[in-house]
């Protein structure tokens, strides 16, 4: 009887413990832009990845279509799953500060990327400063288009602070460096829809003749632009420009009717989320002359970490980074 009893006190140990074990394991949500498209693809996989090499329970939430109100949804929805960590690619800055304020008051810490400065957020990472990126394709574009003709500027949306202070940054030095250069327009927020960055892409070379350049800020932009050079049959009359999944992008590169780009990789991104969570649920606060694993040494602008962490997208670069993934 007593080892009866011994043996059953053990395994009501044993589950107590697994069960306590099980309870301790990290949540982190991340909440993407849109699911299903194959840079976020990328990313959930590094979250995956990561997760599963730490311990923690990480996943992604892709909503259906690029729009605020359906990462709103998610993120009250990870609110009520009673999270450790929720992570955000941000669509809108500004429509997500109160549910991102209100996961803080909940005890959930917040993981922005491509947001720098988001209010509602313990901190932000990028793996390219704003400036460094925006200029790099800027100055490609005007390499590829000989420093004359018009070009037009897409990004994901008009409320998507990263990708306009990348516009900002492109169009500051090409007006600062190529005078001959004009922007058509100001922007336009179709980069996170190939149907329709397709669509004003073929509308703007319709109505403007000498058109020559696209410089594309949103996953779907270079892609549905490049369509459209494709579609009129404009390979190295018009550039396309920006940054893109190379697998989804590949066909085009190579046939010429997408130019190239830059990037940081996205699988990257997926992993950094799930470290940085780690560390903090350990205690450990993210300083200055610290290396991160995905991030390499830091050097943090108040709650902000930015890292340049640039790869090069062109004919001789994409079969070497399909092959990574992207």
């Amino acid at each position: 009887m007593k080892r009866i009893l011994a043996a059953a006190l053990g395994v009501s140990l044993a589950l107590m413990s697994s069960t306590a074990s099980f309870a301790a394991e990290t949540k982190i949500g991340v909440v993407v832009k849109i699911g299903g498209i194959p840079w976020f693809n990328a990313m959930e996989a590094g979250i995956k990845e990561r997760s599963a090499k730490l311990g923690v329970n990480g996943f992604m939430v892709g909503p259906t279509s690029a729009d605020p109100a359906l990462q709103v949804r998610a993120i009250e929805d990870l609110i009520a799953q009673k999270v450790d960590f929720i992570g955000v690619v941000p669509n809108d800055a500004k429509v997500l500060e109160p549910v991102l304020k209100k996961a803080q008051a909940a005890g959930i810490k917040v993981i922005t990327h491509e947001s720098p400065k988001q209010a509602g957020a313990d901190w932000d990472f990028e793996l390219a400063s704003a400036k460094g990126f925006g200029e790099a394709h800027g100055k490609l574009l005007a390499e590829k288009m000989g420093g004359k003709g018009s070009y037009a500027v897409f990004v994901g949306s008009l409320t998507v602070p990263l990708h306009n202070a990348w516009a900002d940054a492109a169009i500051a030095y090409i007006k600062a460096n190529y005078p001959n250069m004009k922007l058509v327009g100001d922007r336009y927020g179709v980069a996170e829809d190939l149907d329709k960055s397709r669509s004003t892409a073929l509308d703007l070379m319709s109505a403007n003749p000498d058109l020559a350049g696209f410089l594309a800020f949103g996953s779907q932009g270079p892609i549905g632009a490049g369509r459209a050079v494709e579609e009129r049959r404009k390979d190295g009359k018009v550039f396309v420009i920006g940054p893109f999944s190379p697998g989804q992008g590949a066909k085009l590169i190579k046939s010429g009717a997408l130019t190239g780009g830059f990037m940081w990789n996205p699988k990257q991104a997926g992993e950094v989320f799930v470290t940085l969570a780690d560390r903090i649920a350990k205690g450990q606060t993210p300083k200055a002359g610290e290396s991160i694993e995905g991030l390499g040494t830091i050097t943090p602008d108040g709650n902000t970490i930015v890292v340049d962490q640039l790869l090069k997208i062109d004919k001789e670069s994409i079969d070497k980074l399909v092959s990574m993934g992207l």
